[in-house]
């Protein structure tokens, strides 16, 4: 053996240690990604299934929510159809089960293309309003319906000389008046003094046009029946659904 070979020798020692040390610093390398990466996918599973939990509590408060606002929401029908039920053939209305009392017939409304109350109507409502009013101010919905809507509403008729868009902007502004006229009378009638406060605070005028029109039986616009005026129920349910679908999307 020369005086070299110990030198080769220890080189080739010294050649495998390094090459173990860069070995071992790779795998540490490696075992440092893989547990960030595992930390990762953890807190992604964290998060999920949070957010399902979220979800299936939001979705169960939907469903209790839901329940409740059926539940109320068919007592006020039902409330509504024993006390109005032999007037509505009378006055040519109807009760829908969201809550819309409904006057249809508009040759006892308004004359066509004015927004000043028919005296026939105005019979109906000196009659129909405070007994409506004692029904919905009643204690044991106290806190429940958050809005009266007087709604309005036309058919997409006006003149022919106008364009649809322009029968739609007329239209918009007869029915705001209309039901403004409409708001007026019922809150100055007497019999409603007591409940006047809270009146203001939930009773609204919303002149619709001929959004919301009435279709026959072939899908085709009514044009008679479109014309009506509703007084619609929201009760504080409807807010509250609203909110917590927004907050599932």
């Amino acid at each position: 053996m020369s005086d070299n070979e110990p030198d080769i020798f220890e080189t080739a020692a010294a050649q495998h240690i390094n090459e173990e040390d860069q070995w071992i610093s790779l795998s540490d390398l490696m075992t440092g990604l893989m547990l960030i990466f595992m930390l990762i996918a953890i807190a992604y599973m964290v998060k999920v299934e949070s957010q399902a939990v979220k979800v299936k509590e939001q979705t169960a408060k939907v469903k209790q929510v839901s329940q409740l606002y059926d539940e109320v929401r068919q007592e006020i029908y039902d409330d509504l159809m024993r006390e109005f039920g032999k007037d509505l053939p009378v006055w040519d209305a109807e009760i829908t089960r969201d809550l819309s009392f409904r006057f249809k017939n508009p040759n006892i409304l308004f004359d066509t293309g004015k927004d000043v109350l028919k005296p026939q109507f105005q019979d109906i409502l000196r009659d129909f309003f405070p007994r409506y009013v004692k029904i919905i101010t009643a204690p044991k919905y106290e806190g429940t319906i958050q809005e009266v809507r007087i709604e309005g509403h036309t058919s997409s008729l006006w003149s022919t000389s106008v364009s649809p868009d322009e029968a739609y902007y007329k239209n918009m502004e007869l029915s705001q008046s209309r039901t403004r006229t409409a708001l007026r009378f019922v809150l100055d009638l007497p019999q409603v003094g007591a409940e006047k406060d809270w009146l203001r605070k939930h009773v609204t005028a919303n002149g619709l046009s001929s959004s919301h029109p009435i279709l026959d039986k072939r899908g085709q616009e009514d044009t008679e029946r479109s014309q009506r005026v509703e007084f619609h129920i929201r009760t504080d349910a409807d807010a509250w659904i609203s909110t917590i679908q927004d907050s599932l999307k």
